[in-house]
């Protein structure tokens, strides 16, 4: 299963739904906070350094970038949102588009969600989860950049954020991820391939 993803290769970047590839097969979109550590999950995740773009700037991932891991699947980069310098008209057509996306896209199998362990479940976060439960798009939480922490205050931080998904969208689920320490990687490929029917 860990083979599809080593063969992720950069499709196209869609600065608007009508520009996205054709809307058939499976995909699954990965969203996050500005800085969450969502590029280098995405390069952790498929092996191959540097295929989503890493930045010292936040939001510098103003486009979904789509990239192919076969002829039926994808996996999607989304803008990163909550960076405070970012135009007011900018944060609405993104947050337009988003809600667009996770609402119209019938290939869209599940989302994502990567929050920093340290500050989890920010107004932004919960914002998105609000959208995925209108929406009933399958979620799964990555707890990045977890070596941050002692793993006390780690797990604690895990069992918090998996109560109040629980609350928010039953069926959720959540993890602990480190890029860094390639923690969680494997737990990551799981789930994804049950959304991408790998075994398919």
């Amino acid at each position: 299963m860990n083979k599809i993803y080593n063969r992720a290769e950069f499709m196209l970047s869609a600065p608007t739904l009508a520009h996205a590839p054709a809307d058939d097969g499976y995909e699954v979109a990965f969203a996050g906070r500005s800085n969450a550590g969502k590029s280098s999950a995405l390069n952790v995740l498929t092996g191959i350094k540097g295929l989503a773009r890493t930045s010292k700037t936040p939001g510098r991932t103003q486009l979904l970038n789509f990239f192919r891991l076969d002829d039926q699947r994808r996996l999607v980069d989304l803008p990163g949102y909550g960076y405070a310098k970012v135009p007011a008209q900018v944060k609405r057509d993104w947050q337009r588009e988003l809600g667009h996306y996770l609402c119209q896209r019938r290939s869209l199998q599940g989302l994502v969600l990567i929050m920093d362990i340290r500050h989890p479940l920010t107004a932004h976060d919960t914002q998105m989860l609000d959208w995925c439960a209108q929406a009933g798009m399958p979620v799964h939480v990555l707890l990045s950049k977890c070596d941050k922490l002692k793993r006390g205050p780690a797990q604690n931080t895990l069992l918090a954020v998996r109560k109040s998904l629980a609350e928010k969208i039953p069926g959720a689920t959540v993890q602990l991820f480190s890029a860094l320490q390639h923690q969680g990687v494997e737990e990551l490929r799981q789930r994804l391939g049950q959304w991408l029917k790998c075994g398919e």
